[in-house]
C-alpha cells in the first residue's frame, strides 16, 4: 500500500474519531456529567446541549453531516412524511410540529402542508435557541408559522387544535417514563380524523446492522433501545387505543416512519 493511501486512511480514521468523541462530548457524555453534578432535575435534564447552544446548533446542522448520521436515508424519510401531508386536506386547518430537528424537514413539511392549504403551522420546541434557530430557515413563510415555547410531554396548546401533527426522531432521546407521555400529549393535540406522522430508528433485521446499531445506542443514543422492544412507538399507540397505525422501515429496517390516524 502506497503512502498516500495510508496517510488518506489515517486522516479518514482521526476525522470520525474525532468526530465521535465531539458527539459524545455534547450529546450523552455532557449528561453524564450533569447527572453527576447532582443538580436539581427539570423538565430540560434530558436535553443534550448541542440544542441549546447557538453557536452548537449552527456548527451541526449541516445537512451532509445530519444525512450522514441516518446513513443517508434522511431524504427518504422526510418524503414519506411530506408525501402524506400532500395527499391530506388540510384546508383551513392547522399543523403541529412537535420538537424542532436538524436539517431541511421543517422547511419541507411547512410547505407540503401549506401546498395542502393549511392556514396555520405551529412548531414547538422546549429549547428556545431550537425555534430561533427554525425561524432562521423559514422567513418567506413567517406570517403562516407560530413558535411556541413548550414541553413535547406536557403541552399547553388546546386539546384537538391540530389536523396533523410531526414529530421527528424524538423518542430516542426522551428518558423511558416521557417517550408514552409524548406520545399521548401529540395525540391529544390532534382532532379526530387527524394525522400523527413519526420519524424513528428502528430494530434493524440483517445482524450485521443489529450489532452495529446496538453499539451506536450504548454509545450514543442509550434511550433509544428501549424503541426496539419495551418501548415500540406502534405498541405503545396502539395500547393507547383511539387509533389506526402503519409503518413502514427503511434500510434494512434500521428506520421507521409512522402514519397513525386519530379515530
Amino acid at each position: 500500500m502506497s503512502s498516500w493511501m495510508i496517510n488518506a486512511a489515517s486522516a479518514l480514521v482521526f476525522v470520525l474519531a474525532a468526530t465521535g468523541i465531539f458527539f459524545f462530548v455534547a450529546t450523552r457524555g455532557a449528561l453524564i456529567v450533569r447527572g453527576l453534578s447532582g443538580g436539581p432535575r427539570s423538565s430540560e435534564s434530558h436535553v443534550y446541549p448541542i440544542y441549546s447552544n447557538m453557536r452548537l446548533i449552527k456548527m451541526v446542522d449541516f445537512q451532509p453531516i445530519i444525512s450522514a448520521i441516518l446513513l443517508f436515508q434522511y431524504h427518504r424519510l422526510v418524503s414519506k412524511i411530506v408525501a402524506g401531508l400532500r395527499t391530506t386536506n388540510l384546508k383551513r386547518k392547522k399543523v403541529l410540529i412537535t420538537s424542532c430537528a436538524f436539517g431541511n424537514v421543517i422547511p419541507r413539511v411547512v410547505e407540503a402542508s401549506l401546498e395542502s392549504g393549511a392556514e396555520r403551522i405551529v412548531i414547538a420546541d422546549i429549547i428556545t435557541n431550537e425555534l430561533t434557530h427554525a425561524k432562521s430557515k423559514l422567513g418567506q413563510h413567517a406570517r403562516k408559522i407560530e413558535y411556541i415555547e413548550d414541553d413535547a410531554t406536557g403541552m399547553t396548546q388546546k386539546e384537538g387544535f391540530a389536523h396533523a401533527n410531526v414529530m421527528f426522531f424524538l423518542l430516542h432521546e426522551l428518558p423511558h417514563d416521557l417517550k408514552a407521555k409524548a406520545l399521548s400529549e401529540a395525540g391529544r393535540m390532534l382532532a379526530p380524523g387527524g394525522k400523527l406522522y413519526l420519524g424513528e430508528f428502528h430494530k434493524p433485521t440483517p445482524w450485521v446492522l443489529k450489532c452495529l446499531s446496538w453499539s451506536y445506542f450504548k454509545v450514543f443514543e442509550p434511550l433509544g433501545l428501549a424503541l426496539w422492544d419495551s418501548h415500540d412507538p406502534v405498541t405503545i399507540l396502539k395500547e393507547m387505543g383511539g387509533w389506526s397505525v402503519e409503518r413502514s422501515t427503511f434500510f434494512f429496517g434500521n428506520f421507521q416512519i409512522i402514519t397513525a390516524t386519530k379515530h
